[in-house]
């Protein structure tokens, strides 16, 4: 046993070196060849991004292009694509030190994972047995941003702990796993999601915390003084929360049937989510004497009534539904930043810097269980019969399905969900605890100058000074232009 506790000793506790010189562009090349092999071999246009869709609107009497897919599904997809990179983006820049690597990594997590997702996506759903092939359209697109999403929700607990190699490493597990149990959630169980509540939120939440469980730091107190926030990052950081807010109905919404459905989980959404800005205020402002708000607390506990209404955003949960959602679902949240992280850090050693435990994991996980119960409750009078099946695919060999078999199939998807995010998170913490990925040191966390040629600040000058360094460019201004005006 002796020896066994010095082995590990000597492959998980040596020296940080964080000169990822190497490491993290031969990553980034291998994998981006890789992906070119990969897009050559299986991935084709559609037959509605193909030039053959002349001959295809003729066979299928299509009458007009507007009728492509293109013109139905974009404006969401702009909104969605906005989201994954701007909207998660500047969430994260809320760190005093961290904003480079809160809105650069982000970024390099989607541009791979979306990649990766059209792929592993491909072969689950959309591979022609035939043929051999994938063939992608606007949808794809959609979905794969989704799918990215889970990772960026993962990388919100791992931020500024964490280098660009073993967030490439998290987003590669991170979309295989998503791929797996979004085909287990939505094929085999035949579970509705559309805004991603389980397969998304739950799963992203789960699967961060996991492995940031896995990967816990015993001495990040001596990074302290970084892990927090300034006046102006706090202020970026709301713009990714406003972006977020405002598209999360076309999130939500994107990839629902064309009609009813998908103007139904815009509305359903849009209520959510503004009910969920009160009663973040409210108890935001309750817990401090004086009744002063936290910006945490309005940057992210504000959101939570859209990732909780993902599930049932297409189903009859009704106006005033959503608003309960909404309202719950702020209050869940806002509390989970007061008492749920400071409780999980100190008694469970889990380390959640964007706090994706409230936000993510936990509405996630009750809108999932909130479709389960709206499904289980659909009744013919509600729907009406055509309205049930269109909504709940009761068709093939769903036929016969009841609505009280559909609710305990979205409860099991849930539960899917979470074990996938569990499990999966641990076992890539394992594999990203190898002193191999130029990770920091515990002292050395949430700085930017680690990974990135930071530019020097600005030293202040001093009021005085600053007034007649001004004066100077004036005066040196006007007597410019009266030399001008006399040489004329």
């Amino acid at each position: 046993m002796g020896n066994c506790g010095e082995v590990m000793n000597s492959v998980f506790g040596r020296q940080k070196n964080t000169n990822v010189r190497i490491s993290l562009p031969a990553v980034c090349f291998v994998w981006q060849f890789a992906m070119i092999v990969l897009f050559g071999v299986f991935i084709r246009y559609d037959e509605e991004s193909d030039a053959h869709w002349v001959e295809f609107r003729k066979e299928n009497n299509i009458t007009s292009d507007i009728e492509n897919d293109f013109y139905f599904r974009y404006p969401s997809f702009q909104d969605v694509h906005v989201m994954i990179f701007v909207g998660f983006g500047f969430l994260m820049t809320f760190l005093k030190r961290y904003s480079f690597g809160g809105v650069g990594f982000n970024f390099l997590i989607a541009s791979f994972g979306l990649q990766w997702a059209l792929l592993m996506q491909g072969w689950f759903h959309a591979l022609d047995p035939n043929t051999g092939k994938i063939t992608i359209g606007i949808e794809s697109l959609i979905n794969a941003d989704f799918c990215c999403a889970g990772s960026l929700i993962a990388y919100g607990a791992l931020l500024g702990k964490v280098s660009p190699v073993q967030l490439l490493v998290v987003t590669l597990f991170g979309v295989t796993l998503f791929a797996v149990e979004e085909y287990i959630i939505l094929d085999l169980l035949h579970c509705k999601d559309a805004g991603g509540s389980m397969v998304i939120h739950a799963f992203g939440g789960y699967y961060g915390l996991a492995i940031s469980w896995v990967l816990y730091r015993p001495n990040l107190h001596l990074s302290k003084r970084l892990n927090g926030s300034v006046y102006h990052s706090d202020l970026f950081a709301m713009i990714g929360t406003l972006f977020l807010w405002m598209f999360w109905p076309s999130f939500n919404s994107a990839i629902t049937d064309h009609g009813d459905g998908q103007h139904r989980a815009a509305i359903n959404t849009y209520l959510a989510l503004a009910s969920s800005v009160l009663t973040a205020v409210a108890i935001s402002s309750m817990s401090q004497k004086k009744g002063k708000l936290d910006m945490v607390h309005i940057q992210n506990a504000t959101l939570a009534g859209g990732v909780a209404m993902g599930t049932a955003a297409e189903f009859m949960i009704t106006p005033y539904g959503s608003l309960i959602v909404g309202f719950c679902c702020g209050i869940i949240s806002t509390f989970g930043y007061l008492f749920v992280t400071p409780f999980l850090e100190k008694y469970l050693k889990l380390q959640d810097t964007c706090g994706v435990h409230n936000l993510h994991a936990v509405p996630g996980m009750l809108g999932g269980f909130i479709g389960a119960i709206v499904a289980a409750a659909a009744t013919e009078s509600v729907y009406g019969r055509e309205g049930l099946i269109n909504v709940f695919d009761f068709e093939g060999e769903f036929s016969t399905r009841t609505v009280g078999t559909q609710g305990g199939f979205q409860a099991a998807g849930t539960c899917v969900a979470i074990a996938f995010g569990l499990v999966g998170g641990a076992i890539v913490g394992l594999i990203l605890k190898l002193p191999i990925w130029g990770d920091p040191a515990d002292d050395n966390c949430y700085d930017d100058e680690v990974y990135w040629e930071v530019p020097e600040e600005e030293e202040p000058i001093p009021p005085v000074l600053e007034y007649n360094n001004h004066m100077i460019h004036k005066h040196q201004d006007i007597s410019e232009s009266n030399f001008s005006v006399d040489q004329s």
